[in-house]
């Protein structure tokens, strides 16, 4: 069973930055959509970015301008695995949360589709990894 490995996440200040990284255990692992959400206790999971596998990529309202999402294919990563990263910036205590990796076999639109992402690709996803903002 292939497994995606996010780490990155971490205790920061109000407006800094943090990179998060999603792996998959595999090094053939591949599929046409990954995407970053979160899940604050209590709230639902949100969709805060993805990526095709054309390279096109998706922000919710929330985080963009701030957050970047990346994808290596492994020819840059030094290990040759296929690597996610999300790159974010002016973080608010509203970032709050535990941010998930998680990728599948969609539609372009499914992708495209932040509001329903995290159920979308359900078939591959990490176990999160923790970031909190303080004021």
């Amino acid at each position: 069973q292939v497994q995606l490995m996010e780490s990155g996440g971490g205790s920061v200040q109000a407006g800094g930055s943090l990179r998060l990284t999603c792996e998959a255990s595999l090094y053939t692992f591949s599929r046409n959509c990954f995407a970053w959400f979160r899940q604050a206790p209590g709230a639902e999971p949100e969709g805060v970015a993805s990526i095709s596998g054309g390279g096109s990529t998706y922000y919710s309202d929330s985080v963009k301008g701030r957050f970047t999402i990346s994808q290596d294919n492994g020819k840059n990563t030094g290990n040759g695995k296929n690597t996610v990263y999300l790159e974010m910036s002016s973080l608010g205590p509203e970032d709050t949360a535990m941010y998930y990796c998680a990728a599948d076999y969609v539609t372009l639109q499914d992708c495209a589709r932040l509001s329903t992402i995290a159920t979308t690709l359900r078939n591959y996803r990490g176990q999160g990894t923790q970031v909190t903002v303080s004021s």
